[in-house]
């Protein structure tokens, strides 16, 4: 089940994504814009957003290792950027390590920092939580998929 993250699952949620080697820097404050999935009483999955006015900044996409390949990442995207469109951002970007094959399939492109607005190079995530080498993705929300079109 997907849901609204609360602050019970905070801690859960670092745990997944210091286990999965990726940031925890800024979690805490962009937390009520965190999506999460679970099993049972357990967080096994997760999704965050952080706001910039028309735009957004996706992070923290994790899962579980048991829940790999089931498709929840997949789900945890569609939702995030749902809620991005809900909040009335026109574009998400994204910083990823070793997953830049995965966001396309959502219409995410590669882009140049450059071309990030400041408020998003401004976040942690830019400043440094993810290494200078990250590739950055930019999808503008017109031409992603939405929760709904893809299941």
């Amino acid at each position: 089940m997907l849901r609204r993250a609360n602050e019970g699952d905070l801690t859960y949620v670092l745990a997944l994504l210091e286990a999965a080697g990726l940031p925890t820097e800024g979690v805490g404050e962009h937390f009520g814009s965190f999506v999460v999935a679970e099993s049972g009483p357990k967080v096994v999955g997760a999704a965050g957003l952080e706001l910039y006015g028309a735009n957004v900044l996706l992070r923290s996409v994790v899962v579980a290792p048991e829940t790999q390949g089931t498709g929840l990442g997949s789900r945890l995207t569609r939702r995030a950027l749902e809620e991005a469109r809900r909040h009335g951002a026109r574009a998400v970007y994204l910083l990823t390590t070793t997953a830049e094959g995965f966001f396309p399939c959502f219409g995410f492109l590669r882009v140049g920092r450059d071309v990030v607005p400041f408020g998003v190079q401004d976040s942690l995530e830019f400043r440094g939580a993810c290494p200078s080498s990250a590739v950055v993705m930019r999808v503008a929300l017109e031409q992603a998929f939405t929760a709904e079109s893809v299941q």
